[in-house]
């Protein structure tokens, strides 16, 4: 497919041929060979149907197409503009359409169910069984035995769900890149930290604003920018119109979620109704480690019942302290005092400031010694190479690995012990207008095993995020909480490059929701102890390493107000479920009033109400999936790593026979067995809860 970029078959792929013109017709072209391929598996007999095939040949009938389109969707998340914002909404409908059109095909679920009834079905290895118990579960909840009638409202409805989130995610984006904030009188920055300050004024400049004898600086709704200003400016006007920009997003003139959100909700439902199943959670979670939504919401609320008390004192000790401070009477705070007060409290209860960690976690550094410690405990080493940006055209050389933007670096990952390359991946941390905002990591090419004398195909995946930017020559020196994001985003990738699935369907982070965030998580617990501290917690200009003053403080600040952070993540949990297990309690009305009714026990009592934040929810809401009904999942995996990194303390936080114990019984196996299982491989027992209780210190 050398005409088309967007399906080649290339490991390096070449980022400036993955153009807007040539969208659709590469992408068209995907759809006609994956529907040959669909086409010839229908025409197999029962008689002469065999496991190579059938699911064998579905597995690989949609690989070019789904190369292309996720490649689409990458670029459109790392560098949008409207050319292939464009192309990428025309066929949306079209492929859309497509994907929902296999299960609903008549003649290959046909196919596919006169091989399960065969002998050879019974005799399939473990792994292939799995892969076709799995697919066939996947059709059935995609509509695969329903009548003709419901089948064309579910391909409608999947279509209809397809454009709805893309827009809603466009919403959020634009509306981000859409507000600034210019502030011209240097007075109103007191308080903020000099990183703060410097990266403002750079981002003024950029935009061609202010002079050295005028300066300004401005700022934005990306999180390095805006946050700091909530935690440290002492100017409350400052701090609230800040505030009040965060409610802008996704809720603007020009671009409100408010419909798109109830839209979303609705057509879930009605999917949920058409397999008969009594709500989009249940639908959802049902090959999930909770199983249903029922079981989610007692998770959630049993949490809940456990912290809330914890939860108010802390509400009420601040307060009190910010009542001390200002000699008045406690009073309820106003949403953007709530940071401030908190950060100032928590400065003088334990002597301790963010910004003194940042000179030890220059970027680069993090990243190396994040390839330091996985390599001792996984068996791995990661090499850096070098890597070469082309602007998009027919023009580019073809002798470089390039990247989509001169802020990428590219990696390979390989096998310690037995050299061979198990994947490569890019990093793209730092914020842009053309990229969307959070972390996340993702795939692009799914590898193989050796098998039966073939040679192993790498994994190729992603990291990307929106962390502090370096200003001018000097370097980008993150926040400890940027640092686990680094660490959880790399969680990740290890899942997906270090899978040892002979199946792609079953390979890497194609999990259930309530396991995927358990190698991510756990790899957060390496930000916190001292021993692989060391390994990249190094003064960017000293080389020392955090001093054991400075460790033991930020130790001891660890849990400050944990029980408000637990709370704020069970709050997500609570309002994504409440939305998707019963969602005729809520619909058309008002969501800030509806996140009022749900959430009056999850959020503390302020002077003002704050928006909803379900119109810039991402996670929900800008794909047809995505962690619908499965945000509680982050708290789950919470529990789980938690209570198996009590194995890595016990038997040596860096000993290499524990992680390569993980390796091999988690980080391998991606979904080829059921993940319960594979859990108590490693801990040889189900998991508790305590350990997450304890590390919380809200046992």
């Amino acid at each position: 497919m050398s005409d088309h970029p967007f399906l080649a078959d290339e490991f390096h792929i070449r980022w400036s041929q993955l153009v807007p013109e040539k969208v659709e017709v590469d992408i068209e072209a995907g759809i006609t060979e994956a529907q040959g391929y669909i086409d010839g598996i229908c025409t197999v007999s029962a008689a002469d149907a065999n496991y190579e095939n059938t699911f064998a040949a579905l597995e690989l009938a949609t690989e070019a197409l789904s190369r292309g389109w996720g490649r689409l969707n990458h670029l459109a998340s790392v560098r949008d503009n409207d050319a292939q914002r464009e192309a990428l909404n025309k066929m949306l409908p079209r492929v859309t359409a497509f994907y929902a059109s296999i299960p609903l095909n008549a003649e290959l679920w046909s196919t596919l169910k006169s091989f399960v009834s065969s002998e050879e079905a019974k005799g399939l290895d473990p792994v292939s069984k799995r892969f076709v118990e799995e697919t066939c579960a996947e059709f059935r909840d995609a509509g695969a035995d329903l009548s003709p009638e419901k089948k064309v409202r579910m391909a409608d409805l999947q279509s209809e769900l397809a454009e709805v989130t893309k827009k809603f995610g466009e919403n959020v984006l634009d509306s981000v890149k859409e507000w600034e904030l210019i502030v011209e009188d240097e007075g109103e920055l007191a308080g903020l930290p000099e990183s703060c300050r410097a990266a403002a004024r750079a981002d003024a400049t950029a935009k061609g604003l202010g002079s050295e004898e005028a300066p300004c600086w401005r700022f934005t709704m990306q999180f390095p920018s805006f946050y700091p200003v909530l935690q440290y400016a002492e100017s409350e006007d400052l701090r609230k119109r800040i505030f009040e920009g965060r409610g802008t997003i996704g809720f603007n003139e020009k671009f409100d979620n408010s419909e798109l959100v109830w839209r979303i909700v609705k057509l879930r439902q009605e999917k949920a109704d058409l397999l008969g199943f009594p709500n989009f959670a249940d639908l959802s979670l049902q090959r999930s480690m909770v199983r249903n939504g029922t079981r989610a919401i007692r998770f959630v609320e049993d949490l809940h019942h456990r912290i809330v008390e914890a939860f108010r004192e802390e509400c009420s000790q601040l307060e009190t302290y910010k009542a001390e401070k200002t000699d008045t009477q406690p009073s309820p705070l106003e949403p953007w005092e709530v940071s401030y007060w908190a950060e100032k409290q928590r400065r003088e209860r334990y002597d301790f400031d963010d910004e003194d960690l940042r000179p030890y976690f220059q970027v680069e550094s993090v990243m190396e010694g994040l390839f330091g410690l996985t390599s001792r405990l996984f068996g791995i080493s990661i090499t850096p190479c070098k890597g070469a940006y082309h602007e998009p055209g027919p023009s580019a050389p073809n002798d470089t690995i390039e990247v989509w933007h001169p802020d990428v670096a590219f990696y390979d990952l390989h096998d310690s012990a037995s050299g061979e390359h198990l994947g490569s991946f890019y990093a793209d941390w730092h914020p842009r207008e053309s990229k969307r905002s959070g972390a996340w990591m993702n795939y692009l090419e799914t590898g193989l095993p050796k098998k039966n004398g073939t040679a192993r195909k790498p994994h190729l995946g992603l990291i990307t995020g929106n962390l502090t930017k370096p200003i001018g020559d000097q370097p980008a020196l993150l926040t400890h909480s940027e640092v686990e994001t680094i660490f959880h985003e790399f969680g990740h990738l290890l899942h997906q490059l270090l899978s040892d699935v002979p199946v792609k369907s079953l390979a890497g982070v194609s999990v259930p929701r309530d396991w995927v965030e358990l190698p991510s998580q756990i790899m957060e617990n390496f930000c916190w102890d001292r021993e692989s501290l060391n390994f990249f917690a190094r003064h960017h200009e000293t080389g020392e390493p955090i001093p054991d003053d400075l460790f033991e403080k930020m130790i001891a600040a660890r849990n400050y107000m944990s029980a408000s952070t637990t709370m704020r993540q069970l709050a997500l949990g609570k309002l994504d479920l409440e939305f998707h297990i019963q969602p005729t309690l809520y619909l058309d009305r008002n969501l800030d009033e509806v996140d009022r009714e749900i959430l009056t026990e999850y959020k503390a009592t302020l002077a003002s109400p704050s928006p909803t934040i379900a119109r810039q929810f991402n996670h929900l809401f800008d794909s047809p999936g995505g962690y619908a009904a499965g945000y509680y999942s982050y708290k789950w995996s919470e529990v789980l790593d938690a209570d198996a990194f009590t194995r890595f303390r016990s038997e040596g936080v860096l000993n290499p026979e524990t992680g390569r114990a993980f390796r091999e019984s988690i980080l391998s196996k991606g979904n080829s067995r059921p993940v319960d299982e594979l859990y108590r491989d490693f801990m040889g027992r189900e998991p508790e809860l305590q350990p997450l209780l304890e590390r919380n210190g809200l046992a």
